[in-house]
């Protein structure tokens, strides 16, 4: 196993499991996180980079602004997590909060430093996150991809990390072979996850994007979107069944079933497909008649 898979550790056992009552502090305990130093006072919000692991790509403005206000009352009351990065700070977890305090015009902000590999980033970043708002289904996806990318993980590796069962990574890592606008909706919850999963079954990407503004326009069930998904894929089935040529004997076979035809007097056929397998037919209708193949077969 490699050094990156070791690195991930038992913070992803937690990764979906969705307890109100975990501090981040006690998650990132839960993670090998050696504390550079305790809590020190405040550092320049300028000096902060952003986490290049952060699976949270959409932060919903009204909910930010919630958090504004709270910031401009009460202040910042648990600090964020940085760690020391070239001559600044990397951010480890608190983005919300730390957005929310630029919202208020805030230029320090208290936090810990902690120090933290690269792969302990990504995996605080995934608990942090899905602890604390659950991430959409579309930057769970993408978190999955990541874990298995760039930490060299197999889908059942995975599966056991975060305590889902493969079909469920699986599910979601299909829905990232959505069209993006499609990705989009969802992220914004105009669709469910469910209505995308029935959508992944429409082979024509034009289909997809037809039913996905139909979902929207015409507020459809997953139901609905299953039914039209199945008489589609039927429909597209039955066209391609008549574009197929059907497969023709070659003329070696057809020579050799009417031999077999004069040497029996009984009706014959080859069979074969395009592996070249195949068999030899020779009918009879009585059992008189089975007596005579049978005859010659001896015969020969």
């Amino acid at each position: 196993m490699s050094a990156k898979k070791k690195a991930l550790g038992r913070g992803l056992n937690a990764l979906l499991n969705n307890s109100p009552t975990t501090s981040e502090l006690e998650i990132e305990n839960s993670l090998r996180v050696d504390r550079k130093s305790g809590l020190i006072g405040k550092i320049p919000i300028s000096k902060i980079t952003a986490n290049p692991y952060q699976p949270r790509t959409f932060f919903e403005e009204d909910a930010l602004q919630e958090l504004a206000e709270s910031i401009k009352v009460q202040g910042i009351i648990q600090p964020i997590t940085v760690k020391e990065f070239e001559d600044g700070y990397l951010l480890i977890s608190g983005e919300r909060r730390l957005k929310a305090s630029k919202l208020v015009g805030l230029t320090e902000i208290p936090a810990y430093i902690r120090t933290i590999s690269d792969e302990n980033l990504l995996e605080l970043a995934l608990v942090e996150n899905i602890q604390r708002e659950n991430l959409n289904a579309i930057e769970i996806s993408i978190s999955f991809q990541r874990l298995i990318d760039e930490c060299e993980l197999t889908q059942e590796e995975l599966s056991s990390k975060v305590g889902k069962n493969r079909s469920t990574i699986t599910n979601y890592l299909r829905l990232l072979k959505l069209p993006a606008e499609i990705q989009i909706g969802l992220r914004d919850n105009k669709i469910s996850m469910s209505h995308a999963r029935s959508l992944i079954s429409i082979e024509s990407i034009e289909n997809q994007l037809a039913i996905f503004n139909d979902i929207i326009e015409h507020d459809l069930s997953v139901r609905e979107v299953e039914l039209i998904a199945r008489s589609l894929n039927q429909k597209t089935n039955d066209e391609k069944k008549k574009t197929t040529k059907p497969f023709e004997l070659p003329v070696k076979y057809k020579k050799a079933q009417e031999s077999i035809k004069n040497i029996f007097g009984t009706k014959a056929e080859v069979k074969s497909n395009l592996k070249g397998n195949g068999s030899i037919v020779i009918h009879f209708s009585s059992e008189e008649e089975f007596e005579r193949i049978f005859t010659i077969f001896n015969n020969k």
